[in-house]
C-alpha cells in the first residue's frame, strides 16, 4: 500500500509508541497518527495529542478522565476504559491499528479492529499467545494484512517475502534471543537475583515486565507461540538461538539447508516503519547498519534446563486452546509478584509449571469467552500458589 497510512496508535507512551511516533516524525508523508491511547499517562497522550494534531486520545484508567480532558486541545474527543480503546481500534478515520498495549488489555481492541475492517501492526504478542487461532481465522475472513512489529517476528516476516520457493520449502524459523542479564549466571545464582539485576537487559530498553520477561527467556516463549499463529506453522517448526549482539533479528532456515537472515541496528524503528510503509521500502533516515564494523557475531543454544520458559512454551503451544492464554497469565501474575518482592527469580517459572498443572485446558478451538474465562481461572491458581 503506497501513500499515507492513517494510524491509531494503542499503547503511545510504551517504548513501542514513542518509537512509532519517531517514525511518523521522520515520514509525516507516509504516516498520519489519528489517534493515541494510554494506560494512565495523561500528561505525555496531552503532549502528543497537541504535537501530531490528534482529535482522538484514549486513556484506559478512568479515573484519570477529567485530568486528561483539562489538557488537551478544544474538540478532542476523549474515549475511557476497555470500551475507549475498543472504540479507537474501530474509529473511521484509521486505515490501521498499531497493538501496541502489554498484557491482556489488547486483545479485545484488536477483534474489534478485524470487526472494523482495519489492518493491523501487532507488537503485543500477548493477543496472538492468548487468541491467535481466533485472530488469525477473523482476520483471514475479513481481508486484513496482520503485519508484525516485533523485531523478531518482522525479520521472519521479511525472510519469508524473499522466498518464493512456497510454504513446503520452510524447514525452521529461528527466533534470536539476547540471553539477558542472566545468560552466563550460575543456576545456583538464580535465586539470589534482586530486581534491580532483572531489569538490566544488555540491549533494549523497555518497560519492567517485558525486560523481565527477556531474564526468564518467557518473553522468547510467548514470542515461539506467537509465530506459530503469525506464519501458521506447527511449533516444532519455531527454534530459538541465543544471539547477544542482536544485529541478526532472526533467520528462517530452509528445506534445502540455506538460510536467510535480516539484520539492522537495534532500533525498533526500523521493524515499526517496515510494517507502516509495507510492501514498500522507504529511507526514514535510520542510522544504517556498518558490516565492518562488528567485531563478532556470536550463536548460542539457549540454557533449557535452568530456563525452562521456552519447554513450558511448546508444550503450551502443543496442547493449544486455552493453555497458551494460562501460559502468559500466570506468567503475569508471578512478574508482578516478583516485582512486588514475594517471589524468587526462578519462583516465575516454578509458578507457571505447577499452574500449568493443575487447570485442564479447553482446546476445541474455544472462543473469547472460554478464552477470558480460562485466562481469569489461570491468575486465580497462580495467585494461590504465590500465596
Amino acid at each position: 500500500m503506497s501513500g499515507r497510512r492513517r494510524v491509531v496508535i494503542l499503547g503511545s507512551t510504551g517504548s513501542i509508541g514513542t518509537s512509532a511516533l519517531k517514525v511518523a516524525r521522520c515520514l509525516p508523508e507516509r504516516m498520519q497518527i489519528v489517534g493515541v491511547a494510554a494506560h494512565s499517562r495523561v500528561n505525555e497522550l496531552a503532549v502528543q495529542a497537541h504535537e501530531f494534531g490528534v482529535r482522538h486520545v484514549g486513556v484506559f484508567d478512568e479515573s484519570r478522565r477529567s485530568e486528561l480532558s483539562r489538557s488537551l486541545p478544544s474538540g478532542t474527543q476523549v474515549h475511557v476504559g476497555a470500551e475507549g480503546l475498543c472504540e479507537l481500534a474501530a474509529l473511521t478515520e484509521a486505515d490501521m491499528i498499531l497493538v501496541a498495549i502489554s498484557g491482556t488489555a489488547g486483545l479485545q481492541p484488536t477483534l474489534r479492529a478485524i470487526e472494523s475492517g482495519k489492518d493491523l501492526a501487532i507488537a503485543s504478542k500477548e493477543v496472538l499467545v492468548m487468541a491467535g487461532e481466533l485472530v488469525m481465522t477473523r482476520a483471514a475472513e475479513a481481508g486484513i494484512q496482520v503485519l508484525p512489529v516485533d523485531s523478531e517476528h518482522n525479520a521472519i516476516f521479511q525472510c519469508l517475502r524473499a522466498n518464493d520457493a512456497g510454504p513446503g520449502s520452510v524447514k525452521r524459523l529461528i527466533l534470536t534471543a539476547s540471553g539477558g542479564p542472566f545468560r552466563c549466571t550460575p543456576a545456583d545464582e538464580l535465586e539470589r537475583v534482586t530486581l534491580e539485576q532483572a531489569l538490566r537487559h544488555p540491549t533494549w530498553n523497555m518497560g519492567r515486565k517485558i525486560t523481565i520477561d527477556s531474564a526468564t527467556l518467557f518473553n522468547k516463549g510467548l514470542e515461539m507461540i506467537e509465530a506459530r499463529w503469525l506464519f501458521g506453522v506447527p511449533i516444532e517448526q519455531v527454534d530459538v538461538l541465543v544471539h547477544p549482539q542482536s544485529v541478526v533479528h532472526s533467520l528462517v532456515e530452509f528445506t534445502d539447508g540455506s538460510m536467510l537472515a535480516q539484520l539492522s541496528c537495534s532500533d525498533m524503528c526500523f521493524p515499526i516503519q517496515y510494517a507502516i510503509t509495507f510492501p514498500d521500502r522507504v529511507d526514514g533516515k535510520l542510522r544504517p547498519l556498518r558490516l565492518e564494523e562488528l567485531c563478532d557475531l556470536h550463536f548460542e543454544l539457549p540454557r533449557r534446563d535452568i530456563f525452562p520458559a521456552l519447554d513450558l512454551a511448546r508444550r503450551a503451544a502443543g496442547v493449544g486452546g486455552t493453555m497458551p492464554a494460562m501460559y502468559n497469565a500466570a506468567n503475569e501474575v508471578a512478574v508482578q509478584a516478583f516485582i512486588n518482592g514475594k517471589l524468587s527469580f526462578p519462583g516465575i517459572w516454578r509458578t507457571v509449571e505447577r499452574v500449568l498443572e493443575q487447570i485442564p485446558p479447553h482446546t476445541n478451538s474455544p472462543d473469547l469467552s472460554v478464552i477470558l474465562g480460562d485466562d481469569a481461572a489461570a491468575r486465580d491458581c497462580a495467585r494461590s500458589v504465590i500465596g
